[in-house]
Order: C-alpha cells, then sequence, then structure tokens
C-alpha cells in the first residue's frame, strides 16, 4: 500500500530537475547562463577548473532535464537557460511551503516568549 503511494507521486521530470540541480558544478553553470543570455560552450567552460569534456557531461545532464537548449552555429554550439522545468519545481515545493511557514511562526513565537521585555 505504501509502495503505491510512493509511485504516485514520482515524476520523472522532477527527479531529472532535481537530481540536475544537485551538483554544485551544474548550479554554477545555470548561474553564469542566467548572468548571459546566451553562451558558447566553451565560454560557458572557460572560469571551470575542468575539462571541457567535464562541462559536455554536465551540459548533457542539464539537457535532459531540460534545463538548457543548445544550438549548433557553425562549429559553434551555444547554450541558453531554459528555466521553464525549474517552475515545475517550484510548483512541488511550494506545497510543502504551508509546514515551512508554520514551523518558522511556531519558532518566531517561542522566541518572543524569550526575550526580555524592557520596562
Amino acid at each position: 500500500m505504501i509502495l503505491n503511494h510512493m509511485f504516485k507521486y514520482q515524476n520523472d521530470d522532477l527527479n531529472h530537475i532535481f537530481a540536475a540541480l544537485a551538483d554544485p558544478t551544474r548550479r554554477a553553470l545555470l548561474a553564469r547562463l542566467e548572468q548571459q543570455d546566451t553562451l558558447s560552450v566553451s565560454e560557458l567552460a572557460q572560469p571551470f577548473p575542468v575539462s571541457l569534456p567535464a562541462v559536455m557531461k554536465h551540459l548533457d545532464v542539464l539537457s535532459a532535464a531540460g534545463l538548457v537548449t543548445r544550438e549548433k552555429s557553425g562549429r559553434t554550439v551555444h547554450v541558453r537557460l531554459n528555466a521553464e522545468p525549474m517552475e515545475h519545481a517550484m510548483s512541488w515545493l511550494a506545497r510543502y511551503e504551508r509546514f515551512w511557514t508554520h514551523s518558522l511562526d511556531r519558532l518566531a513565537a517561542l522566541l518572543e516568549d524569550e526575550t526580555p521585555k524592557e520596562d
């Protein structure tokens, strides 16, 4: 019964998005793409202390998650951020916001009770 419940909430798109975002290098690549509309693969890879093939593997993961698009122009491959799939992830996370809000409200109330009152 619990196993069926788990499968009901699995979503391959979300799995790919969160797996892609789990890696700090991939998050840094996305941050660079947020700063500039389009970068060539070599421009994108330039500040990273990893090989170009390693960056290409990271881009494969990001592309599979739908977070980047690549377009070839001659011999140059340009990469562009596609933030739309992140909206799907944010919607999923937002369902749990009420739990965070409730916990933070309780913490604030606790801190207010323990704060010494000024006369």
